[in-house]
């Protein structure tokens, strides 16, 4: 297992972002530890545990944005399918998984660590959040019998330390803003590394766009991208409307990796409100979405992804922080899938544009020949999880 980041040395960022990725125990991963830099791939071959690193991260993301631990474990297969292959239950019949992340901001380096059991139900049984040398929550699981766990953060002031019990299917740092009135300066201090993991951890948009669902028409005021990128005709009359000038460069990514020449993205407007879209040939026919090969669709939709945001795909940022103060990261598993060589290298390299600004990053899986093209590419962190 190989990390290599092009710039060690860079300085803190200053927007949160997850900058290490944990994974102590986690399917097929054990004790791992993977450096994120702006703009990442995990490369390796099938079953190397490319998807579940990302699947950790999403797991995360989510737990941040308030869901429950069933609905953040979903697109992972649930909480049994995260235990490691052959972990052996304890006396009590209890298996689990272990994750975490380390995010970097204004408030320095803020480490968030959970400990999951898994069978014989799920449950959140251990939590540790720490900033500026000390624990600042910890959590554990004192009566099984009661769905809570036992929670102690830091106070620092006539009482050092503040207990109180909260739900074991949830994330409790992301519950500390509700519980913790900010009084004493030890009260700032966990409110200020919390919120640092909670923006950092919400601000993702797990994307794998289905050229299958692309295809089909879609209502015109369906103006947010989804994950599966299926609402693409809508979004591209959105985004062909309110900024010009990302839409004509996003005109440009598709003349560079789309077959026959591209002038244009237009959106035709069909009966009962829905809407398709067609690509622009000059003096020829145009082209509509659906003609396109898996290929072309995959590389359209990612170079959408890339040359938007929040305002324009369906995530849930935190409200209460300007989005200037925001890094938008993009989870993005089959970085690579049905694109042809020359596709892949314009993707990779209008990523590395985007990413380079600092306002969005990209987390990503490649294999083959696109892993060894990502590596060239300046600023890229390349994570190699071998054959």
């Amino acid at each position: 297992m190989d990390a290599r980041r092009a710039r060690p040395d860079a300085p803190r960022p200053p927007r949160p972002v997850v900058t290490e990725l944990r994974l102590s125990a986690f399917k097929s991963h054990r004790n791992a530890t993977f450096e994120l830099g702006p703009l990442t791939f995990f490369h390796g071959a099938s079953g190397t545990g490319k998807s579940s690193a990302l699947q950790a991260y999403e797991a995360l993301a989510r737990l941040a944005g308030g869901g429950t631990l069933a609905e953040a474990l979903a697109p992972a297969g649930g909480a049994a399918a995260c235990v490691p292959h052959r972990a052996r239950p304890d006396a009590q019949g209890r298996r689990g998984f272990r994750i975490g992340c380390t995010v970097e901001g204004p408030a320095g380096p803020v480490r968030l660590d959970l400990a999951v059991q898994a069978e014989p139900e799920a449950r959140v049984v251990g939590e540790r959040l720490t900033g500026a040398g000390r624990t600042l929550l910890s959590t554990a699981l004192r009566d099984p019998g009661l769905p809570a766990v036992e929670a102690a953060w830091h106070t620092a002031g006539a009482v050092p330390v503040t207990r109180a019990p909260l739900p074991d299917d949830r994330l409790g740092t992301a519950l500390l803003p509700l519980r913790v009135a900010g009084k004493t300066a030890g009260q700032r201090l966990v409110l200020g590394a919390a919120e640092q993991a909670v923006v950092a951890l919400r601000s993702v948009f797990a994307c794998d766009p289905r050229p299958e669902l692309m295809r089909a028409p879609v209502a015109a005021r369906d103006g947010r991208l989804r994950g599966a990128c299926d609402n693409v005709a809508a979004v591209l009359g959105r985004t062909g409307n309110e900024c010009a000038i990302r839409h004509s460069i996003l005109v440009t990514a598709a003349d560079a990796g789309c077959r026959g020449r591209v002038e244009g993205l237009a959106v035709e407007g069909l009966d009962g409100g829905f809407v398709r879209a067609v690509l622009a040939r000059g003096a020829g026919a145009a082209t509509p979405l659906e003609r396109l090969g898996d290929g072309e669709l995959r590389y359209l939709a990612l170079c959408l992804v890339l040359l938007t945001g929040p305002e324009v795909l369906a995530v849930d940022p935190a409200a209460e922080v300007l989005p200037a103060r925001q890094a938008l990261t993009v989870l993005a598993d089959g970085f690579d899938r049905c694109l042809d060589p020359r596709q892949a290298r314009e993707l990779v390299g209008l990523a590395a544009r985007m990413c380079e600004r600092g306002h969005i990053r990209l987390v990503g899986t490649v294999r083959g020949e696109v892993g060894r093209v990502a590596a060239e590419v300046p600023g890229a962190t390349m994570v190699d999880l071998g054959e």
